[in-house]
C-alpha cells in the first residue's frame, strides 16, 4: 500500500485567500489589527486616489517587525500570533494577503535599531499569471521602533472612489467593523491598552474635514432614564446594561464564558453613535470575537420586540471565525449553541425589565403622538385647497398614485397603470407598464424616499410627483446610503445604487407627465 499526501496548489490559495476579502476597507481593518498586535499607541492611515488604484499608507509607533514577523506578513496560514495567552487578533495569517490586491507592496519595520525593508512587485498581476510573487529584503540600522507599509495600485474597484467612500462611512466602518470598536475596556480595563486612530483621506475623495481621529474603544451615548419633553418622549431614552460575563458550558463539557454589554435607547439615542445608512442594518445583537462585532444573531430576542431598539455586544473567544473575519463557522458545535441559549436567557431577562417596559409604553405614546400628527386636515381645508389651486397638486401618497391615473387619461406615455396599493408597505405599489409589473415605492417627493430610511434593493420604480430638494440627493450620493453608494441620473430618470450588487430604480416624476 502506498502512502500519499494531499498536495496544495500554493498560487491558487494566495488568490483564493485575496479575493476572499472583497470591501476594500478590510485593508483599514487588517492594519490596525497589525498594529494593535505590535504594541501600538497610534496608528495613521492615508488613502490617495489614483488612476491605475489607490495609494495606502500604514504608519504606527508599535515595536516593529522581525524577521520572522515579516515572514509571515508576507506568508499564507504562517502567523507569529499562535499563543493564546498573547493578546493578540489576528492568528492564521490570512489577514495581510488583502495587500495582494496591488501593483507593489512596501514594507519598512524598524526594532531593536535595525529596520528591515522589503519589496514586492506586482503580486495581483503574478498570481493572475499563476506566478508566485517573490520580495526582496534589506537591511539598515536605525534609532527608532516602528513600521511603515506602503500599497500602491490597490486593486479597489470603486471602494475607496469620491463617490463612494467619505470621511462618515470609514468612522462607521471603523466603530462597527474593526477594533475601533472594542469593547474589550468595559471588561478588562487593566490590560486595555488605547490606540489613537488616524484617517487622513486625499482631497479628491473627501475634502469636508482634514483628518479623521478617534480610538479603539466603542463608548455608548451617556443614559437618560427618563422620557423627555415634546411629542416623542421615548426618543432620547436610554439604558446601560452590563458589563456582565456569563460562564457558559455545553452539553459536551465545552466551556467559553460570554460578556455582554450594551443598550437601550431611542433613534436620537442612536443617531449619537457614528451610524450610516439604515439602522436597521446596524443595530441589534451581535456576536463577537477579539471584542470585535462579527454578526448579529437578532432572532434572540423575543419576536415582540423590535431588535432596532436594542444594541448588545456578546464576546466569546471559543467563537471560531472565516478567512475574512466576516462569518462565524462553528455555528453547528455544542459551545455555539450554548452561546446562543444563554444569550436568549439573558436579553429575556433585558425585556422584563421594568424600565424597558416603560421605555416601550413611551414608545406607543410617541406613536400616537406622530399618527395624530398625520391626521389628515379637514374636508372643509381639503375643499378649500381644491377650490382655490389651478392645476392638481397631491398631498399624499393616495393623491400622487390617483396623479398618475390621470396622466394616463391625459395621454402621458408611456402607460402606468396601478394594479396594487398598500400605503404602510415599503414596496406600497405594484404598478404595470408593457404587460410588466413592477414594484414601486410612492411619495410626494423623491426625497421622502430617503429621508423615510426605505432601501432601494427590493423596488423597480420610484413614484413621485416631484423631485424635491436635489441638494438633499446630492448629499446622499456625496454620503452613502444604507451601506452602499448611489448615484442619481435624473436626466435619465434613474437611480443607480451599489452595495456589492448594481441596482438600477427608475423615477417616475408623475408631474412632468403633464407637460
Amino acid at each position: 500500500m502506498e502512502t500519499k499526501t494531499p498536495k496544495v496548489n500554493e498560487v491558487n490559495e494566495f488568490l483564493e485567500i485575496a479575493s476572499d476579502f472583497e470591501d476594500p476597507l478590510e485593508v483599514i481593518r487588517e492594519s490596525l489589527s497589525n498594529s494593535y498586535d505590535a504594541g501600538a499607541e497610534s496608528v495613521t492611515i492615508s488613502i490617495k486616489s489614483r488612476p491605475d488604484g489607490s495609494k495606502i499608507v500604514i504608519e504606527d509607533d508599535g515595536q516593529g517587525m522581525s524577521e520572522s514577523d515579516l515572514e509571515s506578513f508576507f506568508d499564507l496560514g504562517n502567523s507569529t500570533k499562535n499563543d493564546p495567552e498573547i493578546d493578540s487578533i489576528g492568528y492564521k495569517g490570512h489577514g495581510t494577503k488583502i495587500f495582494y490586491k496591488s501593483e507593489k507592496i512596501v514594507v519598512d519595520s524598524a526594532r531593536d535599531g535595525t529596520n528591515i525593508h522589503a519589496e514586492m512587485d506586482r503580486p495581483w498581476e503574478k498570481l493572475n499569471n499563476r506566478t508566485l510573487p517573490e520580495y526582496e529584503v534589506a537591511k539598515r540600522t536605525t534609532t527608532s521602533d516602528g513600521t511603515r507599509i506602503e500599497v500602491t495600485g490597490f486593486k479597489s474597484g470603486r471602494g475607496f472612489s469620491p463617490e463612494s467612500l467619505t470621511y462618515n462611512k470609514i468612522e462607521h466602518y471603523l466603530k462597527w467593523k474593526t477594533l475601533a470598536g472594542s469593547t474589550k475596556y468595559h471588561f478588562h480595563p487593566d490590560e486595555f491598552r488605547e490606540m489613537e486612530i488616524v484617517v487622513e483621506l486625499d482631497d479628491e475623495i473627501d475634502d469636508s474635514q482634514d483628518k479623521l481621529v478617534t480610538n479603539n474603544k466603542l463608548e455608548f451615548p451617556s443614559e437618560q432614564l427618563n422620557p423627555g419633553d415634546g411629542q416623542y418622549p421615548e426618543s432620547r431614552m436610554c439604558k446601560h446594561y452590563g458589563p456582565h460575563t456569563i460562564d457558559v458550558e455545553a452539553e459536551n463539557g465545552d466551556t467559553t464564558q460570554l460578556e455582554i454589554v450594551g443598550m437601550v435607547g431611542g433613534k436620537e439615542t442612536r443617531d449619537e453613535l457614528p451610524t450610516y445608512g439604515r439602522h436597521s442594518t446596524q443595530f441589534g445583537i451581535w456576536l463577537a470575537k477579539d471584542h470585535i462585532k462579527v454578526e448579529r444573531l437578532n432572532e434572540a430576542i423575543s419576536h415582540d420586540n423590535e431588535f432596532i431598539h436594542f444594541f448588545f455586544i456578546a464576546n466569546s473567544q471559543d467563537i471560531e471565525l472565516s478567512a475574512n473575519r466576516e462569518k462565524i463557522r462553528n455555528k453547528s458545535s455544542a459551545i455555539y449553541q450554548a452561546i446562543e441559549e444563554d444569550l436568549n436567557y439573558f436579553l429575556s431577562k433585558i425585556a422584563a425589565d421594568p424600565w424597558f417596559k416603560d421605555y416601550l409604553q413611551q414608545r406607543r405614546v410617541a406613536e400616537l403622538n406622530r399618527k395624530a400628527k398625520s391626521q389628515q386636515k379637514s374636508i372643509e381645508e381639503r375643499e378649500a385647497i381644491v377650490t382655490e389651486r389651478t392645476r392638481f397638486e397631491p398631498s399624499n401618497q393616495t393623491e400622487v398614485m390617483l396623479g398618475l391615473e390621470r396622466s394616463n387619461r391625459q395621454g402621458a406615455k408611456p402607460t402606468i397603470t396601478v394594479e396594487d396599493f398598500d400605503l404602510g408597505a415599503d414596496v406600497n405599489a405594484l404598478v404595470e407598464q408593457n404587460d410588466r409589473l413592477y414594484g414601486c415605492s410612492v411619495h410626494q417627493e423623491l426625497t421622502d424616499h430617503f429621508e423615510a430610511d426605505k432601501p432601494l434593493e427590493s423596488i423597480s420604480k420610484i413614484v413621485c410627483w416631484e423631485i424635491g430638494d436635489q441638494d438633499k440627493l446630492r448629499e446622499y450620493a456625496r454620503n452613502g446610503y444604507h451601506g452602499g453608494s448611489v448615484e442619481f441620473d435624473l436626466e435619465n430618470n434613474r437611480i443607480i445604487y451599489r452595495n456589492g450588487t448594481e441596482y438600477t430604480v427608475h423615477v417616475v416624476e408623475v408631474s412632468s407627465r403633464f407637460e
